[in-house]
């Protein structure tokens, strides 16, 4: 498992092309707007909200013990080699497991799983036990736990982690997948709440 180190500091400014958000002001908000790089963390949240997205359930098994959590920050990101990524945020518990173990499962979540995704996002939760009333399998190749209730699975090994702010964004190369024809429609988050496609 490669590690990335804090990023350098930045060099001196030379501008040669594009521009920064500060340079672009969003047409027809004038004087109104907010300070050039000042963003209300409850206006950018509602924001991102907006972006509708699969729901997750991230797996990883370290020292015997097995670690979940509820995600939707998880994106394909190359198909040579395969690598998809999921963002984890520095102070969970998942964190610190996920990098120890190197190897991780992503099960993408059924629109029945809506009870298990908010189990997992329970937050002080028993780390012991915590899986015991979800129903699973192991990965044939890692045996990370793959969530039943699922659309898709995938068992990743990690390649590289990027500090990302808060979170640590994992990279990993995809060492199984599954995707069951006869899957019913995913489980999906929106503006704060989860849904189902109609």
């Amino acid at each position: 498992m490669a590690t990335e180190g804090p990023a350098p500091p930045c060099a001196p400014s030379r501008r040669r092309r594009g521009r920064t958000l500060s340079d672009v002001q969003p047409p027809g908000t004038g004087s109104s707007s907010q300070s050039a790089g000042v963003v209300d963390e409850a206006v950018f949240r509602r924001t991102a909200g907006r972006f509708a997205t699969g729901v997750c359930a991230v797996t990883t098994r370290d020292a015997g013990i097995d670690h979940a959590m509820t995600v939707n920050t998880f994106t394909s990101v190359s198909l040579e080699p395969l690598l998809v990524l999921v963002c984890v945020e520095v102070e969970a518990r998942f964190h610190d497991a996920v990098l120890e173990a190197g190897v991780w499962g992503v099960s993408v979540l059924d629109v029945t799983a809506r009870a298990v995704a908010e189990w997992l996002a329970t937050r002080g939760r028993p780390l012991h036990g915590q899986l015991d009333r979800v129903p699973h399998r192991r990965g044939p190749v890692t045996g990370v736990a793959l969530l039943d209730q699922s659309v898709a699975t995938l068992e990743c090994r990690t390649t590289a982690t990027h500090p990302g702010g808060d979170h640590t964004i994992v990279v990993g190369e995809v060492v199984s997948v599954a995707a069951p024809p006869d899957a019913g429609p995913p489980l999906v988050w929106h503006r704060g709440g989860y849904h189902r496609i109609q």
